[in-house]
């Protein structure tokens, strides 16, 4: 049972009709229904509804043979928790687009949900995987990356700046980020697409992603997984929860990985060790969930910095393999530790007044070695430097609400107050080397490094502190107004002491940003929405006078219709908007400035379409399909040759497909099979459509058997295994993508 239901009414006998009539209505989705007929698809579908059953007559007293009469009676359902588990891949509510118990119907904003029965029907094993089926999002730009990067949400960057955890960010530094925090402890993922500033503070426009923890239940639940796969991949896991005391009110779960792996690039390894306690004591009108976890990565540096000529250029000497390493063996690594240990507090006063606090402090220390390439010197002769690379912080996040909900006349109100602070602290060092080349059609490792040069050695101190207000007001059941406003304060301290001098920076950013919108609900389960929204983001530099840049902008226009049909578990979405980043920098104009100097005079516009839908049926078919229409041009820029043209690593055509059946019942019931395609269109390698990187189209499957206890599990990514270049940034820096894995899986559950 998910939900909570009460029924208020009159008549033992009729109190059992109605009870059968709850007994339907278990997890419905948010649908108006006028008749009986209407009404009973809707819960028998699964969707949140309320009945106001009136006054019927249901039946006759067997003693006296009179009409039994009800008075009013009403069926409320809570719906899904919003940040739990998602039976399926269509979720109905999300608190990321607005930080309340939010159907994500009745947000004005594009917000997609990726529960964890689609991150295990797809076997997705990492931030990027997981994305691969979402709309807008271009996942896997550096290929194979381990460190997570790569993702750009309607043609902006989302990588360190985008990351939530719980709805607090987790921010990185310039050699390292939280991004590789394994997806075994997410409950889902959610995507909010555009500026979302008015309720986060500093980031990137494009979007954001949260990553929600699993959490203690109420039922007891226990799963330990074994896995094996290619690139001599072996893996298990655990996860465990339920209550702890007969009472039911304290909880634990305890999640957690070990895992043994090499890659598709020679002499580079995988290997990670996660758990994730946690612990929930929930009383009458309070609870209070604990979160810690410990993360440790033991890697080499998966992506390959590759020449154009050979990957999507011509070489005389044919394509370069994918297995190729450039680097050296002995001077390779890329070693992550990062933990966490916060707690997310709820105290309801009453049916109106409701706060919560939720906390995080968070730790990342960072180890890297590498020999990348910077270009070949001929046909075959690929010219090297060798690099190390640490980073360590340490972060404060705070997030303070209040929450009201309550009624005037035919307007329900949901306000929200917030105050949220955040202290991040980092620092990061860097040195290059110089090595000898190496012939990248028949390597021969051992070259010395020799001349080291210190390139940062720098030390940040970031923060900010937000007050935001957020009115959710719904007038007659049917229209949906959402407006919020936010000022931050943010400060930044940089110091670097290198080898090219001593650089010093302090920044003090203020900033308001908005959020308006309307929806309206149909009966029909169609919902039109308007919106617009704000970013901002400091930026951590000066132009060549020595003043601190201005925080890069966002704005987007909105608009776009949800449908969520009755009597059936779906979700589909269409939205057309119009996003511009500005205060981008760019070259100076003025050619008695510094070399490398730089202004914000530059500009980013894009404008797209986006349709995704999700369905589960209860014949056994889960669907997800995407597709993406992305017109993004730099609309301003002192660069000669840039302005018109299509950002670098943009593509204006994505789409992608994924169905997973079950056979529910027979012979051979519980056996599965899932197949997915996967379309990214061309782009270019550089802000001057210089470079052609050419599309690709890819496909996976998977086929599973329930038994018992038992699952069985055979995934397949790539399954054609197709070579293909996943970008390029210049025609020096190109990355191919994923080659075939085949992983194997056993899982018992008890």
């Amino acid at each position: 049972m998910s939900g909570g239901w009460s029924v208020a009414g009159r008549g033992a006998r009729a109190g059992m009709i109605v009870g059968a009539a709850v007994a339907v209505a278990m997890g419905s989705n948010g649908v108006q229904a006028e008749t009986w007929q209407q009404r009973l698809d809707a819960l028998e579908a699964g969707a949140p509804t309320k009945l106001d059953l009136g006054t019927h007559q249901l039946a006759q007293d067997t003693e006296t043979e009179e009409p039994i009469t009800l008075n009013p009676v009403t069926v409320e359902g809570q719906g899904e928790d919003a940040s739990g588990s998602v039976d399926g891949y269509v979720a109905n509510e999300s608190t990321t687009g607005s930080k309340t118990d939010t159907p994500i119907i009745e947000n004005p904003q594009s917000i997609s949900v990726i529960s964890a029965d689609r991150l295990d029907a797809q076997a997705a094993g990492s931030l990027a995987e997981a994305l691969r089926y979402s709309a807008g999002v271009t996942a896997e730009l550096f290929g194979m990356d381990q460190r997570g990067y790569g993702i750009n949400i309607r043609g902006f960057s989302a990588d360190e700046s985008s990351f939530y955890r719980d709805g607090l960010q987790l921010k990185g530094s310039s050699f390292s980020a939280f991004l590789p925090l394994d997806l075994y402890g997410a409950e889902r993922l959610e995507i909010m697409r555009g500026p979302a500033s008015v309720l986060y503070g500093q980031n990137s426009p494009g979007g954001l992603i949260n990553y929600v923890s699993k959490r203690p239940t109420a039922e007891p639940f226990h799963e330990v997984e074994a896995s094996a796969g290619t690139f001599d991949r072996f893996e298990g896991k655990f996860d465990l929860s339920g209550p702890i005391t007969d009472e039911g009110d304290l909880l634990y779960r305890v999640t957690g990985l070990a895992r043994d792996s090499d890659t598709q690039v020679d002499f580079v390894n995988d290997d990670r060790y996660f758990i994730a306690p946690a612990l929930t004591w929930a009383g009458e009108d309070t609870t209070l969930t604990l979160l810690a976890n410990y993360q440790h990565d033991s890697a080499g540096w998966s992506i390959q910095f590759l020449p154009a000529s050979g990957t999507v250029l011509d070489n005389p000497n044919g394509r370069i393999p994918r297995h190729t390493f450039t680097g050296e063996p002995d001077f390779d690594r890329y070693n992550l530790d990062q933990a966490a240990f916060g707690y997310l507090f709820e105290h309801r006063f009453n049916d109106v007044f409701t706060v919560r606090q939720n906390a995080r402090v968070s730790y990342l220390d960072n180890d890297s070695d590498l020999v990348y390439g910077v270009g070949l010197i001929d046909d075959r002769t690929l010219a090297r430097v060798g690099d190390v690379g640490k980073s360590q912080m340490l972060a404060l996040a705070i997030d303070n609400q209040a929450e009201a909900k309550f009624e005037t006349g035919p307007v329900d109100h949901t306000a929200l107050f917030g105050v949220d602070y955040q202290r991040h602290r980092f620092s990061d060092y860097g040195a290059q080397f110089d090595i000898a080349d190496l012939d990248i059609y028949d390597p021969d490792y051992g070259a010395e490094l020799s001349n080291k040069q210190v390139y940062e050695n720098s030390d940040t101190k970031q923060r900010q502190v937000g007050i935001y207000v957020q009115e959710q007001a719904k007038l007659f059941d049917k229209l949906v107004i959402v407006l919020g406003g936010r000022y931050d304060f943010a400060r930044s301290e940089f110091e670097d002491h290198s080898d090219f001098g001593d650089f010093q920076s302090r920044t003090k950013d203020e900033a308001f940003t908005g959020r308006a919108g309307l929806v309206y609900l149909f009966d029909n389960g169609l919902s039109p929405y308007f919106s617009y929204s704000e970013s901002f983001e400091p930026v951590l530099d000066t132009d060549a006078d020595g003043n601190p840049f201005k925080p890069e902008e966002g704005r987007q226009y909105e608009v776009g219709i949800k449908y969520q049909p009755q009597g059936m578990n779906s979700f589909v979405m269409l939205s057309l908007f119009d996003l511009v980043k500005k205060n981008v920098l760019t070259p100076t104009p003025d050619p008695l400035d510094p070399p490398d100097s730089q202004v914000q005079t530059g500009e980013i516009r894009s404008r797209g379409v986006e349709l995704e839908g999700v369905a589960s049926f209860d014949f056994g078919l889960d669907l997800s399909l995407a597709y993406t229409f992305l017109d993004a041009e730099i609309t301003k820029s002192n660069e000669p040759g840039e302005q018109g043209n299509e950002p670098g690593q943009t593509a204006m055509h994505m789409a992608s497909l994924w169905a997973d059946y079950t056979i529910p019942e027979g012979d051979f019931a519980g056996l599965g099979f899932g197949a997915g395609v996967r379309y990214i269109g061309p782009s270019y390698g550089d802000n001057f459509e210089d470079l052609d990187v050419p599309g690709y189209t890819l496909a996976d499957a998977a086929i599973h058997y329930e038994w018992n206890s038992f699952k069985f599990a055979l995934n397949g990514s790539n399954i054609f295994d197709k070579a293909y270049v996943a970008s390029c940034f210049g025609e020096t820096q190109c990355f191919y993508g994923e080659r075939r894995t085949v992983l194997g899986t056993v899982t018992y559950r008890w």
